[in-house]
């Protein structure tokens, strides 16, 4: 039963960028207004990457209008249509929740230099 689950799951996974917490992204978000359909893109810093083939995703965090702003996204969900990744910094945790509690210059991360993939 297993194996024709992950048959079925295999087809339906898409390719992402390799994210992990720490990572600023521009998440590129389909969004339907009526008849039509839109890019809305929501950037932010990753604060968590749950696993688990078909059903893994992420939480992207940011500030708007100094107001925290926090948005779960299924990995391989049709809705989004790319994901880039703008800044990486130096985390020593997978789950960065303590930035909820932090403001301005203390929120700040340790950028890393980024590799450049060919």
């Amino acid at each position: 039963m297993s194996a024709a689950m992950e048959l079925v799951e295999k087809a339906q996974l898409t390719t992402k960028p390799e994210m992990k917490p720490g990572d600023t992204v521009k998440v590129h978000v389909k969004v339907r207004e009526g008849d039509k359909e839109r890019i809305q893109i929501f950037e932010g810093i990753i604060i968590g990457v749950r696993r688990g083939g078909i059903r893994a995703s992420f939480t992207v965090r940011k500030v708007s209008f100094g107001q925290g702003v926090e948005r779960i996204f299924p990995m391989h969900s049709p809705s989004i249509a790319k994901v880039e990744v703008i800044r990486s910094a130096r985390v020593r945790r997978a789950k960065l929740y303590f930035l909820r509690t932090l403001k301005g210059k203390a929120a700040r991360m340790k950028e890393t230099a980024r590799r450049v993939t060919p």
